[in-house]
């Protein structure tokens, strides 16, 4: 029996905030209306001069958790390793910024930070101390376009299987479960840059049988043959490329990972109108999650927004709600 909890990705709202349609305050009485348990914040993004804001910022963020009675769950933390033109970060630098985030998850109420992709393994052991004298996890996100075969992600898999400690895991995007292409990306790709149509139909078909654009592409040392013939312009070589990001993996590859997977991204790209999202099977993977026992949250994180046609509306409010209602209503005829 699982307890699945769920929450929004404050990424999904980025459009809204960047353009001040609505400011921190009006997404937090947003998603309370809308019933929504907790949320994943990226500090980054909505709270200035992270991660040592002001006291004036932090006595404003208690206000707004207390107020609206939203929960905390993750910070969503990147790692800039090039910081500066002439060099990458050292070893030492890398892990005194994550020192840091993990400070202000922890006065934040988080007790979870999602480390994005290919943050490198050597930061996980000088980390754990701060980790459990601040309670909080470190998970790195396996996300599609780089997920369980890519070799930085198996060294952190490595090294966190080495130290085998509760306060290292994962942080699960769905976007590796997609069963079609985004209709939303291939819709943009071919009215606003001028794709053909050739070539959306090819990657459409390499979905429908069943496989993805990037196995086919690593199996074939780069694009196939009578792909490389369908792309006549720049258009048509970045919607081939771009489709690679796309990953379509059978469930039982989590199977061994289940135990380290701490929260899951549940990527939207499109809710359509039958109330279900164009691309991803999340009743069938809420199914899985569930009769694995899993227990943590699941995260909306919409990501439909980048791919919305000129002078169309941004929808992410309406598109967020409507994947919420999507997760309650199958949760409820799983759990019962």
């Amino acid at each position: 029996m699982s307890k699945i909890k769920t929450c929004v990705s404050l990424y999904s709202l980025q459009d809204e905030y960047l353009n001040k349609r609505m400011t921190l305050e009006d997404i937090f009485k947003f998603l309370a209306d809308n019933s929504v348990e907790g949320i994943e914040f990226l500090p980054d993004q909505m709270m200035h001069n992270a991660p040592h804001p002001s006291e004036e910022t932090l006595a404003e963020w208690d206000r707004l958790v207390s107020t609206y009675k939203m929960k905390p769950v993750i910070a969503d933390v990147f790692l800039n390793t090039n910081l500066y033109k002439n060099r990458e970060l050292t070893k030492r630098e890398c892990v005194d910024l994550l020192i840091e985030e993990i400070k202000l998850a922890n006065r934040l109420g988080m007790k979870l930070i999602r480390l994005v992709s290919m943050v490198p393994d050597f930061v996980i052991e000088p980390l754990l101390p701060y980790c459990e004298k601040y309670d909080v996890t470190i998970a790195l996100e396996i996300h599609a376009g780089l997920s369980f075969d890519v070799k930085k992600t198996q060294d952190f898999i490595a090294e966190m299987k080495r130290v085998n400690s509760p306060y290292v895991g994962l942080v699960v995007d769905t976007g590796i479960f997609c069963r079609r292409l985004p209709r939303v990306m291939a819709n943009y790709c071919k009215n606003v840059l001028g794709t053909n149509q050739e070539v959306i139909d090819y990657i459409n078909k390499i979905f429908e049988e069943g496989r993805d654009p990037r196995k086919v592409y690593i199996e074939n040392n780069g694009f196939p043959e009578d792909l490389k013939k369908l792309i006549k312009s720049d258009a048509d070589q970045f919607f081939a490329h771009f489709a690679d990001g796309y990953e379509n993996e059978p469930y039982s590859v989590l199977d061994e990972y289940m135990p380290y997977i701490k929260h899951f991204h549940f990527k939207l790209f499109e809710m359509t109108e039958s109330g279900e999202e164009y691309s991803i099977d999340y009743r069938g993977i809420l199914q899985y999650l569930h009769d694995k026992g899993y227990d943590g949250y699941v995260s909306t994180e919409y990501e439909g927004n980048r791919w919305v046609l000129p002078g169309n509306p941004m929808v992410e409010k309406e598109q967020v709600i409507a994947h919420q209602k999507l997760i309650r209503e199958a949760l409820k005829e799983i759990q019962g």
